[in-house]
């Protein structure tokens, strides 16, 4: 059984994370919950020095305060996914976006990555005191809204994005119970839980 765990960013990672972000170039798929890090695939530092000013930000229209981890296998020391979490929210996060964006490698979908993601995610909410967690992801992203409702998220609304030509459905999850229901589910599955 694969263990995962949450780790920062940093330097010593700079060739694996711009491998993760080739190989959704390479497949086509979207990047989401990667903090823009393919806009930084030439310039990892300046990534690394963003992400340190995200957890610094003061909560504004155009920013939030915001954690960003890389999701690792303990057996190869391999990313298999990221995760994204903004700390509060403004008026442009609780219409696109809300409080977590998560992504998964092409290659390592479909083995149950992205719900133990999710999980640790939830444990860092819980941290922060964030009690309900808002998410979205497109209607056809039948992998995400997958993830979302294995770990007890309600969708509240459904609206068409005439910007992005698609349907979005808005989830919400209430972390503590979410937490408590999943934590032996997962409890294996964890290397190392966020501190």
């Amino acid at each position: 059984m694969d263990r995962l765990k949450l780790e920062f960013p940093t330097l010593a990672r700079k060739e694996d994370a711009i491998e993760y972000i080739k190989e959704f170039h390479a497949d086509g798929s979207r990047l989401d919950g990667t903090n823009r890090l393919e806009q930084y695939i030439n310039d990892y530092p300046s990534w690394l020095k963003r992400l340190d000013e995200d957890l610094k930000k003061e909560p504004g229209e155009d920013r939030v305060p915001a954690e960003t981890y890389f999701l690792v296998r303990e057996s190869d020391n391999k990313i298999v996914g990221m995760i994204n979490i903004r700390l509060t929210l403004n008026h442009n996060l609780w219409n696109f976006g809300g409080h977590i964006g998560y992504s998964i490698r092409p290659s390592e979908r479909r083995k149950g990555y992205n719900k133990i993601n999710l999980y640790l995610a939830l444990c860092i909410c819980e941290k922060h005191g964030i009690e309900v967690v808002l998410l979205d992801c497109a209607k056809d992203n039948l992998g995400s809204s997958k993830t979302m409702r294995a770990l007890g998220g309600k969708m509240i609304y459904e609206y068409f994005d005439s910007e992005k030509n698609i349907v979005i459905q808005n989830y919400v999850i209430d972390v503590e119970k979410s937490l408590a229901e999943n934590k032996e589910r997962f409890a294996e599955m964890i290397a190392k839980y966020p501190e």
